[in-house]
């Protein structure tokens, strides 16, 4: 009786033994690790039109033509609106752009006496760039229109000017920026005078 027991104990031990040798499944690999992905870069177009308001700071110096002698010297403010449009060429931007300024600085001459004052200075100018992302760095040149009043005179002539810049797109649509230009005018409205003038400004522009 006791063998007849420990046998069918043994088979029954044996039983799931031999069906888990059988189905033996082979556990699954671990899933590899997800590969972070870098973001894709911000692109930047400075393509569009654009306007807002600038301030400058001008130093002005007019000379006597015949002599090369300064005849008055003076340094303030200028300030105004400007608009213009650029097109993005990917890593070269060009555009046009039109200011529109008041001045508010005396001449005055070698013994300090005011003799007159620049009343305004307008300018339309070409602009080339690099776009260096939310950064655009360029050079400008065009013509300028300056009104100045020297005694009893109201003088208005055109010369030129040329400069460089940098903007900063804040935003996708308000831009930031400053430049620093030289203005030249020679024998201003037939006065004798040869008025040279350095400005640097600060701007916010809104695109649209």
């Amino acid at each position: 009786m006791r063998h007849a027991v420990f046998a069918g104990t043994f088979a029954m031990t044996l039983a799931p033994l031999a069906a888990m040798a059988g189905g033996y499944v082979e556990p699954a690999a671990p899933a590899p690790a997800p590969v972070p992905v870098a973001p894709a870069p911000i692109g930047y177009d400075w393509s569009g039109f654009y306007g807002g308001v600038q301030l400058e700071y001008g130093d002005v110096t007019a000379t006597t033509a015949a002599t090369g002698v300064d005849a008055a010297t003076g340094d303030g403010a200028l300030y105004g609106l400007f608009g213009g449009y650029r097109y993005d060429f990917g890593t070269f931007v060009v555009g046009g752009e039109l200011d529109l300024n008041l001045a508010d600085i005396d001449l005055n001459d070698a013994g300090g006496a005011t003799i007159g004052s620049l009343d305004s200075v307008h300018r339309l100018g070409l602009e080339a760039g690099y776009d260096a992302g939310p950064a655009l760095l360029y050079g400008t040149v065009g013509v300028a229109q300056a009104t100045a009043t020297v005694g009893a005179a109201e003088l208005q002539d055109t010369g030129y000017f040329f400069g460089a810049g940098v903007d900063y797109l804040v935003t996708d649509q308000i831009i930031v920026g400053a430049e620093v230009l030289q203005h030249e005018f020679d024998d201003l409205d037939g006065s004798g005078l040869d008025v040279s003038a350095t400005t640097f400004g600060i701007n916010a522009a809104f695109r649209f």
